[in-house]
């Protein structure tokens, strides 16, 4: 939250909704531009997590997968529509920015950038907690 309200210099907190549904806890942000939402499902192992992951990219539209430094070592894809997704551990990350518009906020940040830099900001919190 943060750190999405400092990207977006916005004035206060976005509204938000938390939901826990057959393992995957979503958090949806209502932005003036339109709904931000980050979900983390959550596998039983390691390897069910890249098998959830693997499909989830194999339907996904326009996928490219997030290689070098910027993967952070771990399987990762970006859509061109705005999501970005990691897998690390027995879960899967997904930021989700494609009812926003292309770019937003102050500085004019892509859809893909914010998507990428909230999820490199949630994984960095994960490795401090395991």
């Amino acid at each position: 939250m943060e750190r999405l309200t400092s990207m977006l210099d916005l004035e206060q907190n976005p509204h938000t909704i938390n939901d826990w549904v057959d393992d995957t806890f979503t958090c949806t942000y209502h932005l003036q531009e339109g709904a931000l939402e980050i979900s983390v499902q959550e596998a039983p192992d390691q390897t069910m997590a890249l098998t959830y992951f693997e499909a989830k990219q194999a339907l996904a539209q326009d996928a490219k997968p997030i290689e070098g430094l910027a993967n952070l070592g771990f399987p990762a894809y970006e859509t061109a529509d705005g999501s970005a997704v990691f897998q690390k551990d027995s879960f899967v990350l997904q930021v989700d920015a494609s009812a926003l518009p292309a770019t937003l906020g102050p500085d004019g940040i892509s859809r893909n950038a914010l998507a990428y830099q909230l999820s490199t900001t949630i994984l960095a919190c994960w490795v401090e907690h395991h």
